[in-house]
């Protein structure tokens, strides 16, 4: 098959550390305060108008800054955006119920960030070294891999983790040649989930995930315990709440790290990767598999994996999460309704041996490779 090139329009994400000083410290805390309180004081003043009129009010941060005129200390363009993030609140309520309405957001609990948006320029890396922000000038950052050229810089993200440091985000947009590649079973994988080894693929090997909680639950049930113990809102216990925190991000960025040289070195070796788009959040509350599932942290691996196969033209296929790939013989396509979870092999009746992990995973791609031809054939391309 001839590879098709077509020019799309794509986002990417690159993501820094940062090292203000003690004034441009209190000015982002500040932003996030500003943004917080423009989000909640839109919502409560929608809210109240809906209650009386019946009717949907209109509302723009630019209308409270006489009222509250601290508010134009700090960047338009973040609380414009916040007045962007309630707008689509009310969208994905509207649309789907399910979603749930826009809640008020939490000094103590809310994500500590704002965004704002790169206007002529006014955004941008300066000598490698720093970033130059709207309000506040330069800032001095860790940019430990440079922004090619061709990328456009539309807006960054400044952010707070809970252990007191600053980061920011940088989101660009590129033209990039999209390739079709073929379909070819060498080429190919299919992953079988596993609560205990992340994974099992079709050849039967496993990922062998290191499992970063278990090995610092030990560390964090003892700052824990001391944290417990302190005066709540104390200055040891704002001291130790911090350093809870650290081992937190210390796992969280252990998995993550993980994950990502996992998701890069499959999106070398293959063209095609095939999942179940299984119900991660309703296993993990069920079958006593809450901590397994939430450590091992499968959803990012397949949002980081299929991000990194979309860069160099690949793809990552997800079957439908009610596919029976352990109960199917990956031989003669029987269905075997009586297998259990605690049956981890069985025999089918036309006589095949199946480890059940690496069944299902044979059984994914298999079916995987039949959704993509059919698509093909669908589109009138050969495969």
């Amino acid at each position: 098959m001839s590879k098709n090139r077509v020019r799309i329009c794509q986002n990417k994400a690159y993501k820094f550390r940062l090292y203000p000083n003690s004034e441009q410290t209190e000015f982002f805390v500040k932003s996030f305060g500003c943004c917080r309180f423009i989000f909640n004081k839109m919502l409560g003043d929608k809210i109240e108008y809906y209650q009386t009129t019946k009717t949907m009010l209109k509302n723009t941060p630019a209308q409270y800054k006489e009222e509250y005129p601290w508010l134009k200390e700090v960047d338009s363009l973040a609380l414009a955006n916040e007045q962007l993030t309630l707008q689509q609140a009310f969208k994905n309520f509207f649309r789907d119920n399910k979603i749930g309405f826009p809640k008020f957001k939490s000094k103590k609990h809310s994500r500590r960030t704002y965004t704002t948006n790169n206007q002529n320029g006014t955004v941008s890396i300066v000598d490698n070294r720093h970033v130059k922000l709207p309000k506040i000038g330069i800032v001095r950052c860790k940019v430990h891999r440079s922004i090619p050229e061709d990328q456009k810089i539309k807006s960054v993200t400044i952010s707070q983790t809970d252990s007191g440091k600053f980061y920011i985000s940088f989101l660009v947009e590129f033209e990039q040649e999209e390739v079709v590649v073929p379909l070819d079973k060498e080429n190919s994988i299919g992953l079988d989930y596993s609560s205990p080894g992340f994974y099992v693929d079709d050849q039967g090997r496993e990922a062998n995930y290191p499992r970063f909680y278990r090995k610092g639950q030990a560390e964090l049930a003892d700052e824990q315990q001391k944290l417990a113990r302190m005066k709540y809102n104390s200055n040891n216990y704002l001291k130790q709440k911090k350093k809870v925190a650290k081992v937190h991000e210390m796992v969280a960025n252990q998995r993550l790290d993980w994950i990502r040289k996992e998701a890069l070195s499959l999106s070398k070796k293959y063209d095609y990767v095939f999942v179940e788009d299984i119900h991660l959040r309703g296993l993990a509350g069920s079958l006593r598999l809450g901590k397994s599932t939430n450590d091992n942290g499968f959803g990012m691996f397949r949002t980081i994996l299929e991000q990194k196969m979309e860069e160099i033209g690949k793809k990552l296929v997800k079957i439908p999460r009610f596919f029976p790939s352990s109960m199917t013989c990956s031989v003669c396509n029987a269905v075997y309704r009586g297998l259990t979870l605690d049956d981890r092999t069985w025999t089918c009746t036309c006589g095949t041996f199946h480890d059940r992990d690496i069944n299902a995973a044979v059984n994914i791609r298999n079916y995987g490779m039949t959704m993509i031809q059919q698509t093909a054939g669908t589109a009138g391309i050969a495969c």
